[in-house]
């Protein structure tokens, strides 16, 4: 089916816009989430699911990729996903207000070198609007695999005032999520890379943490795991302070990483925005191993997994999970199956 995907439809598709045909990918899945039956007989063909399931951070996944945040921005997908392979989901990045994000065009992509440049500016309904539907969703106990929840600072809220806007958020996602991902780390955004300081993350994580905390008093609920997803050009000391961090604060722990804002020397990657695809792998993969090397905190590896062989290394680089997104759009709707059972050989496990 890649094989098709790859010499036939992808094409068809490159001739076209990329968030038009994003649009078009989004529709279709939303039809598959509504065909339960249809889900389910995918699911059970397509969904490798461990003997003994990945359990990190008190969540347990049924296989060790997921999607990425940024391709289900709004919760319209997440219910099709298993059927596709992926073994957890994170939507978003979900902010506090709606917002439409950077101007168009805004997504470029260079075949080349399976590389996409975006410039997207977190563009989502918002944190009311996905709850509602969120919690329309759950009534049908369709929640296959985890879902993780992106949340992001709004383009409108000051800098200083981060720290409610990201609780905003928090506090009407809390239901759905089995764990939360704090982006501070999106170039798009102005100003928001300036929330890994050592002193703005504290505060921030602090204030979601004491959040979590309230909220599980209040209602007797379990707390939820906290993630922390950073850049990719971050300097080693800076990473250092972020592993600090999670350590002092006891977080669930990094993903790592988001997009870059640097250029392959020789690349003709001119658009404006933060780097994926392939050519991220690398920066990635040496952020992955720095952490782990530093930390016994669970480490997301994300960033140019392109190929079976790539996800293997990140896994031996120290990562617990991987997730992709570009390597969906350029090698097809079930490449996630394929890196989940390529794992699986190379451990020697079976799959139920």
């Amino acid at each position: 089916m890649d094989y098709i995907y790859k010499k036939a439809i992808r094409p068809i598709f490159f001739k076209q816009d990329p968030e038009s045909v994003h649009s078009l990918a989004v529709k279709g899945l939303q039809c598959l989430g509504a065909l339960a039956p249809i889900r389910a007989a995918m699911e059970k063909f397509n969904l490798v699911r461990d003997e003994n399931p990945v359990e990190i951070f008190g969540v347990k996944f049924p296989n060790k990729v997921g999607l990425a945040a940024g391709f289900d921005k709004d919760a319209l997908v997440w219910r099709a996903m298993p059927a596709l392979g992926f073994g957890h989901v994170e939507i978003g990045t979900i902010t506090c207000h709606a917002q439409a994000g950077n101007p168009k065009p805004r997504i470029f992509r260079y075949p080349e070198g399976e590389a996409i440049v975006n410039f997207c500016g977190f563009p989502n309904d918002g944190a009311d609007i996905v709850a509602d539907r969120l919690a329309k969703l759950f009534k049908s106990k369709s929640k296959k695999v985890p879902l993780g929840i992106n949340i992001g600072k709004s383009k409108i809220t000051p800098i200083e005032d981060a720290a409610q806007d990201y609780v905003y958020s928090y506090n009407k996602l809390a239901d759905f999520a089995d764990y939360f991902t704090v982006n501070v780390s999106c170039p798009n955004l102005p100003e928001l890379r300036k929330l890994q300081s050592k002193s703005e993350l504290s505060g921030l994580l602090q204030s979601l943490k004491d959040a979590d905390a309230e909220r599980a008093e209040k209602f007797g609920k379990a707390k939820i795991p906290f993630l922390v997803k950073i850049s990719p050009d971050l300097s080693f000391r800076e990473i250092d302070d972020i592993i600090e961090i999670a350590e002092n604060m006891d977080l669930g722990g990094i993903v790592a990483t988001n997009t870059t804002t640097s250029r392959p020397d020789g690349s003709n990657y001119e658009a404006k925005g933060g780097l994926s695809g392939a050519p991220l792998f690398e920066k990635s993969r040496e952020v992955v191993g720095y952490i782990c090397k530093r930390t016994k905190k669970p480490v997301i590896a994300v960033g140019g997994i392109s190929t079976t062989e790539r996800a293997s290394m990140m896994f031996d680089a120290g990562a617990c999970l991987v997730q992709i997104y570009s390597s969906f759009i350029y090698n097809g709707p079930f490449f996630a199956k394929e890196i989940a059972k390529s794992l699986y050989w190379r451990d020697g496990r079976k799959w139920l």
